[in-house]
């Protein structure tokens, strides 16, 4: 068994390995709530795409079949009934909307289901709570280098080590 850097399980890791660990672990986080943020607005997309697609068609059959199916319906119901044909357009007519009106309800329901949705704030709120996660993270305090040793030799590697 080993670790995610294929160091074995339990065997001392340097700072610079644990921090490589760290990186490719929030790495591989980042990529997956970026992917499940695009995941949850392809889904936010649907159901939008599905309630505009409800409204459109809701529109479409009270405009097109308001002509051919006023006049069937009112002399069906004219035939049938031998009522005043003026009652029967207008019993032809409220079936009509009756109609648009429910193909509207569910295009609600959809738009409402889409607006609800608090699928990409969730992960922007993980993201954040991630990164400030990281910067508080301290990193590990290096020993002193001694006074006794003032050789420019010693000088010039602790400038280079803090530079």
């Amino acid at each position: 068994m080993s670790a995610p850097d294929g160091s074995p399980v339990g065997a001392e890791r340097s700072i610079g390995q644990l921090f490589a660990s760290a990186t490719t672990e929030m790495s591989a986080l980042v990529h997956d709530e970026i992917a499940l943020a695009k995941a949850q607005l392809k889904q936010d997309v649907k159901r939008g795409a599905t309630s505009g697609g409800a409204f459109t068609v809701a529109g479409a059959v009270l405009v097109f079949s308001l002509p051919m199916l006023n006049f069937a319906l009112a002399y069906g119901i004219r035939t049938w009934s031998d009522w005043n044909l003026a009652l029967c357009f207008l019993l032809s007519f409220a079936a009509n909307v009756l109609i648009a009106i429910g193909l509207a309800l569910i295009g609600w329901v959809y738009a409402k289901k889409a607006t609800k949705s608090k699928g990409p704030q969730k992960v922007a709120a993980s993201v954040k709570e991630s990164a400030s996660v990281l910067q508080k993270a301290k990193p590990h305090p290096r020993p002193a280098p001694a006074l006794e040793d003032r050789s420019p030799a010693a000088i010039e590697a602790v400038a280079r080590s803090s530079s």
